[in-house]
């Protein structure tokens, strides 16, 4: 480590400004005329889509960046002794035109991209990185940063201030501040190299997944495939101009028919299209970029003195170390294979009942636990959906809202757009009339728009100049849409994951935070999936559906009988789903957790990474590493394991609820002050335990999965 003294200070005060490189004419005219970078005099400061155009993002994003520039050199230049406000709130302040606009061009690229915007992606991301390797390289600013971080325990700081300066310090230490020479200039490189190279990645995965589509023209092979995926298959085939109907690998597409599709062969092919995406061998294909993605994080993490990107990224998850992930899989594994290997038996007697021969192979797996499942259970999608109408879900779960914490929801028609499917919401506190966020609702599949389901913001709550900022929040579906004949029938598992993106969407909602880095779903990120995976607890209980299930032909109130079913069917397979998650915190770990540079065959080192968690046999070409946007291209890596130790908490904390009633105002007010409201004020156990009383266990989690009674 090297000690940074007074006289390196000096000296490297005009070396180490941040240099501006639009000329000022350039500047004033994208001032003058670039929508993105003029005050947005819309409702609540919403961004102005129906004047933003294409052209506008590559030049609003330069302008803001070079304004950014010019707000951290004041920072530097600053002759003021070093303080909590002068340097880190400075710092959190600084560069919030560029935030504005590049969150807007970052989210829309996600969810409505062209060759256009994804160009620009990949023109400007290196600028953007080196904008930040600017900031967090520069010797002076880290000094200001450590002097203040120095005297932390003499000055007087709230829980939150605590959190934001412990943040920002360690922010500098792990992009690099204390690397000096030819490590510093490596790791400029690298950082820069994995934001394009993430671009490709989920180019290639969009791309992939939009090329491929299966046309059926015999209606003998649609045998078994609902009508309602039979209409949207006829709907997608008049829009592509062909005769028959067109399944895709979008999810609404892909589900009904890998389910309940009689043809064998045909559900074989749909499958291996899925199960190869980016592993086509052809200009979308990503196996090169997963081994350049895990080994220049390695190098990355190493350069900082980790032996890997696991141990690197976990310094900030409640998880703390690679090897505290693999014991919590491995023990969750071991409490879930038993059953896992059950359930595949269960399901694979089934089908030889039922004059099926051989083993369940992988395109077998959702069609004959489903047949199970539905004679077991008498229960299917063709009896539920009638009563999930996504207008009357989305109406219930405002309700839900409404009770739990006291929210209204309105929606605004008068506040612009990026597509036509999107649905805009104020959201309301009623007991205080205070308007507390805009909601953009994008639910259907599209070309433009990625795979999954997603919350994210175009703005973060803070607070801003004694204003109260609240949040602008986006969240994304990829729901199955209406046609000619029906409207939009959700699935069980579409409410579900409706549930879980607003309950990220909640988080962000109801926050109370002073700062930005600090507020919403700002927190550890093995930590950000419990108010997401808590909300659908709510999916299975009667006194919910009651509220807004009814079938959307008759109006009739969903039958008790189904209601019960539902209730019934909820641990079906519950050792499976498991194991199957597991799996994938496998791979993401196996991918993140080298120690050594790889090579080699992708497929190879995936199945050795993640091979106890397999039960299914296996078949050669079907990857999950050439797909895996969540760690290769979406924040979660080294931290797919989340899901499932936030699964821990949810139901952890569910269980309260279960225990005093889930609509009790006591606990929905603990749980919105503690959790909801807070952010990332306090480390989050803290936050858990001032809800819960004590740490989780494992028992709420095993109890509602069936392992233990």
């Amino acid at each position: 480590m090297r000690k940074i003294t007074l006289f390196t200070l000096i000296m490297t005060v005009v070396s180490t400004m941040l240099v501006a490189q639009m000329k000022p004419e350039d500047a004033a005219k994208i001032k003058q005329s670039n929508p993105l970078v003029q005050n947005w005099n819309t409702p609540y400061q919403t961004p102005p889509f129906d004047k933003i155009k294409t052209e506008d993002y590559k030049p609003a994003i330069l302008y803001a960046l070079d304004e950014a520039k010019k707000d951290v050199n004041a920072i530097i230049a600053n002759k003021e002794k070093p303080s909590f406000e002068n340097t880190i709130v400075a710092l959190e302040n600084a560069g919030s035109l560029l935030n504005r606009v590049s969150g807007v061009f970052f989210n829309i690229n996600e969810a409505n991209t062209s060759d256009e915007l994804q160009k620009i992606a990949e023109d400007l991301s290196p600028e953007l990185t080196r904008y930040g390797n600017d900031i967090n390289m520069n010797p002076q600013l880290f000094a200001k940063v450590k002097a203040v971080y120095d005297m932390r325990d003499d000055i007087a700081l709230t829980a939150e201030q605590r959190m934001l300066l412990d943040k920002t310090y360690k922010g500098f230490i792990k992009s690099g501040a204390l690397l000096e020479g030819a490590q510093k200039e490596e790791f400029r490189k690298i950082s820069e190299e994995l934001s394009l190279v993430s671009l490709k990645y989920q180019r290639n995965n969009l791309s992939d997944q939009n090329a491929y589509s299966l046309t059926i023209t015999d209606k003998k092979d649609l045998a078994g495939i609902p009508q309602y995926a039979i209409d949207a298959a006829k709907e997608t085939a008049k829009e592509r101009k062909v005769k028959g109907w067109v399944f895709t690998l979008d999810y609404p597409s892909y589900i009904p028919f890998i389910t309940y599709a009689d043809n064998r062969e045909l559900r074989k092919t749909l499958w291996a299209a899925s199960s190869k995406q980016g592993n086509n061998n052809n200009e979308f294909d990503n196996k090169e970029n997963v081994i350049k993605i895990a080994n220049l994080r390695l190098r990355m993490a190493q350069l900082l003195g980790y032996k890997s990107y696991a141990e690197y990224a976990l310094t900030d998850r409640m998880a703390e170390t690679p090897n505290k992930v693999l014991s919590f899989v491995d023990n969750l594994l071991d409490a879930s294979m038993p059953f896992a290997k059950k359930d595949l038996q269960m399901v694979t007697d089934y089908a030889h009942s039922k004059g099926f021969v051989g083993d369940i192979q992988r395109w077998d797996w959702a069609y004959w636990s489903e047949k199970l499942k539905n004679e077991k259970y008498s229960i299917n999608p063709e009896m539920v959906k009638p009563y999930f109408q996504l207008e009357k879900v989305r109406e219930g779960i405002f309700k839900l809202a409404g009770k739990l914490y006291g929210l209204e929801f309105k929606e605004n028609k008068t506040i612009t757009k990026y597509n036509d499917d999107v649905v805009v919401y104020e959201v309301w506190d009623k007991a205080n009339n205070k308007m507390m966020s805009v909601i953009y609702m994008d639910f259907f599949p599209r070309a433009s728009k990625r795979s999954g389901a997603w919350m994210t913001s175009f703005r973060e709550q803070r607070i801003e100049t004694g204003q109260d900022v609240r949040p602008l929040i986006q969240m994304v579906c990829n729901f199955t849409k209406p046609n000619g004949k029906t409207p939009s029938l959700l699935t069980f598992e579409e409410l579900t994951t409706f549930l879980h993106e607003f309950g990220h969407c909640l988080h962000g909602t109801l926050s109370e935070c002073t700062y930005q880095s600090t507020s919403g779903t700002s927190v550890y990120r093995d930590f950000v999936e419990l108010p997401s995976q808590f909300m659908e607890n709510f999916a299975t209980e009667k006194e919910f559906l009651d509220m807004f299930a009814v079938n959307y032909k008759t109006g009739e109130k969903m039958p008790d009988e189904l209601v019960n079913k539902i209730k019934a069917s909820e641990q079906y397979l519950q050792g499976y789903m498991s194991v199957r998650q597991l799996f994938l915190g496998l791979v993401d770990m196996g991918w993140n957790n080298i120690t050594a540079p790889i090579s080699g065959d992708v497929e190879s080192i995936e199945r050795k990474s993640a091979s106890k968690a397999e039960l299914l046999p296996i078949v050669n070409g079907s990857i999950m590493s050439t797909q895996f946007g969540h760690i290769f291209a979406g924040g979660y890596a080294a931290g797919y394991y989340g899901y499932k130790w936030a699964e821990v908490l949810d139901a952890d904390a569910f269980s309260v609820f279960k225990e005093k009633g889930i609509f009790n105002n006591e606990v929905s007010t603990s749980f919105r002050k503690n959790i909801l409201s807070k952010g990332g004020k306090k480390h989050p156990m803290e936050l858990y335990k001032a809800f819960r009383g004590q740490e989780p266990t494992n028992d709420a989690l095993l109890r509602r999965s069936g392992f233990i009674k």
